[in-house]
């Protein structure tokens, strides 16, 4: 008997919907092939240009539909020339990370043999490592409310246990799991800037708390500016990095950079009970309407979802054809054709995506 899973859809700015399209069309096949699961897709209105049209960024009735859902797919999002009157884009990916309490910001970084890279791998050696970013607080706490007055600018960096905690449990989780998989060797670093900060210290020692309920991980630390470092030096020295909201989000694109750029770099914001997926890059409204936008960042989240659908409801069927689409992307991009611009290709989005149903099929 088939089970159902129902996806709440946000389509995004600028190139969103272009990249959200194609994606839908490849779950849509992958799941009226498979016997044991079937998607249902529900469009939830949101983002810049849906304020522009109706002057308001986030219906309830949208958030509404994301947390009745099973998961929650996302493209990308907010445009430059549309902003709130205080001058902040519009972002209803951050709120709904708030909202729906999705603390993991999870962000893979892999190069496989025969993938383009900037770096100069060695012989034998590949990049498969994890970032987890924490995504409701850190130096975003205060995201648009900080204090500006004629001299000065203050914003709150905030730490707390509650979130901190649930973090560190998510982390090596992650890693066990990895490890039982052979993904990763199980270990996992605590990235951070204690030597500075007393938040860090606080973070850290969490950190060292959970750790010591792993006795069979491997738990260490490593300052922000000496990982930025060795990302590029021996990126395959990293398995499951955990980080704070600002320095992951600036490490995540780091690490899109060694994947070759963003077109290439999916996510996902994890919580307890609900969980968005959505490519790392912006909604490019530069080429919009153009059909050149790369779709495989937004095709990579979506593996990602069925993956943790997958593993949230211990359902093998979505889990394979999770790791099938992500690998089937992983061979697209290895094979030098069909890429798009960015990759140094000529393909259009809707060529580089039905690239990807070509090696699904078997």
């Amino acid at each position: 008997m088939k089970k159902n899973y129902d996806v709440a859809v946000f389509h995004g700015d600028g190139i969103g919907p272009e990249i959200m399209a194609p994606t839908l069309e490849i779950l849509r096949q992958l799941s009226g092939k498979n016997p044991s699961y079937e998607l249902a897709f529900s469009d939830a209105p949101a983002g810049a240009s849906h304020y522009a049209e109706t002057g308001e960024s986030f219906p309830a009735g949208s958030l509404e539909t994301a947390r009745n859902a099973d998961a929650i797919l996302l493209s990308a999002m907010g445009l430059p020339d549309v902003r709130y009157p205080d001058g902040t884009e519009i972002s209803p990916q951050i709120d709904l990370r708030k909202q729906l309490g999705l603390f993991a910001g999870v962000r893979p970084v892999k190069v496989s043999s025969g993938q383009t890279t900037p770096l100069s791998l060695p012989n034998g050696k590949e990049i498969d490592f994890v970032l987890i970013r924490e995504s409701t607080e850190g130096l975003f706490f205060t995201q648009g409310a900080g204090e500006v007055t004629e001299h000065e600018a203050r914003e709150t960096l905030l730490i707390t246990r509650e979130v901190s905690e649930k973090l560190f449990r998510f982390a090596f989780e992650l890693a066990q799991n990895r490890k039982d998989t052979r993904r990763g060797r199980g270990r996992v670093t605590c990235v951070d800037k204690a030597n500075v900060f007393r938040a860090f210290a606080f973070f850290r020692s969490m950190f060292d708390a959970e750790a010591a309920h792993h006795p069979e991980l491997q738990a260490d630390h490593a300052y922000v500016d000496a990982t930025a470092l060795w990302m590029v030096q021996k990126p395959w020295e990293f398995d499951v990095l955990v980080t704070e909201n600002m320095f992951g989000d600036i490490l995540s694109d780091l690490g899109a950079g060694l994947m070759g750029g963003l077109g290439l770099a999916p996510s996902a914001d994890i919580g307890l009970n609900h969980a968005v997926f959505q490519p790392c890059h912006g909604s490019a409204p530069d080429i919009a309407g153009q059909g050149i936008a790369n779709p495989f960042a937004m095709i990579l989240s979506a593996a990602m979802m069925l993956e943790w659908l997958g593993l949230t409801h211990d359902h093998p069927g979505l889990s394979n054809d999770g790791e099938r689409l992500r690998e089937a992307v992983e061979k697209v991009t290895a094979n030098g054709q069909n890429l798009t611009r960015d990759l140094g290709g000529s393909a259009g989005t809707q060529d580089a995506a039905s690239s990807v149903l070509d090696e699904l099929r078997p």
